[in-house]
């Protein structure tokens, strides 16, 4: 595993077998891990990062594999893998962290902190996916839809779907970056590859977990047919709070910032007084 040596806010990346993945660190104190969804950025944390690290943290976002600067060489996309990638992040910047975890993201850290526990100190759960939702026939839809050929059009479409609620007031141009992301060579590829994943491994998990859990959920997220129902069933399993954040769909963190990172910001204070 190597680390490229730069300043502070640039991007620098981890080796993984199969390509790198993309990351950037900022501030100082206890380790947070911000990691998106699916055919996400992790400019999705553009109004969480900076908050956290004037709170007092040292905060590292990293792009999935396949995604943003992140290589899309990879041989394989999932939530195990991801869970993987984050627990390499945590340990090459010296762990343990406070793991938040966007939708996929947070079925891969519910893997990593299930398989090392010393190394997860605390995850934030954010509309977050640890099991299978909606019928086979419906995930098929998804496959066809994000297809490499059409993934970028079919997923600009889409995404105004998800940030039901209140839009963040860059949605527009964020959406452009988005999609011009996956525009670029092999990342619409993996992008599709990445949505035939199960999160059959974390749900397998859920009750492998021993670190302290926050779930934020919107309350308008519409991959759930009833996100308090699903928030309430995952925070059972794990022992875990929920707050759910009014006028927000799947992406809270971005389009009610100062709320979640209100909910955050507490539970973190929590967690590190604990250690």
């Amino acid at each position: 595993m190597t680390t490229t040596p730069h300043s502070r806010t640039s991007t620098q990346f981890i080796d993984r077998p199969g390509g790198r993945v993309a990351y950037e660190v900022a501030g100082h104190g206890p380790l947070v891990v911000l990691v998106p969804g699916m055919g996400d950025l992790r400019q999705t944390y553009r109004f969480l990062a900076p908050s956290l690290v004037e709170s007092g943290y040292r905060v590292a976002s990293s792009d999935l594999r396949g995604h943003g600067d992140s290589d899309a060489t990879f041989p394989s996309y999932g939530d195990e893998e991801t869970a993987g990638d984050i627990l390499a992040l945590v340990d090459a910047l010296g762990g343990p962290a406070i793991v938040i975890g966007n939708s996929m993201a947070a079925g891969a850290a519910v893997i990593a902190a299930a398989n090392e526990p010393h190394q997860v100190s605390g995850l934030v759960l954010v509309g977050p996916f640890v099991r299978n939702g909606g019928g086979a026939l419906q995930r098929l839809m998804l496959r066809a839809m994000l297809a490499p050929r059409w993934a970028a059009a079919s997923w600009k479409t889409y995404l105004p779907k998800l940030y039901a609620g209140q839009r963040p007031t860059d949605f527009d141009d964020y959406r452009t970056r988005v999609i011009a992301s996956l525009r670029r060579p092999g990342y619409a590829r993996a992008f599709s590859l990445t949505t035939r994943l199960s999160h059959d491994p974390a749900e397998a998990r859920l009750d492998a977990v021993t670190a302290p859990v926050l779930i934020l959920m919107g309350d308008r997220d519409p991959d759930f047919k009833d996100p308090r129902t699903e928030a309430d069933w995952i925070a059972q399993r794990l022992h875990a709070k929920v707050v759910m954040v009014e006028e927000a769909g799947h992406y809270p963190h971005s389009q009610q910032p100062e709320a979640s990172l209100a909910a955050i910001d507490a539970f973190i204070k929590d967690v590190v007084a604990r250690a």
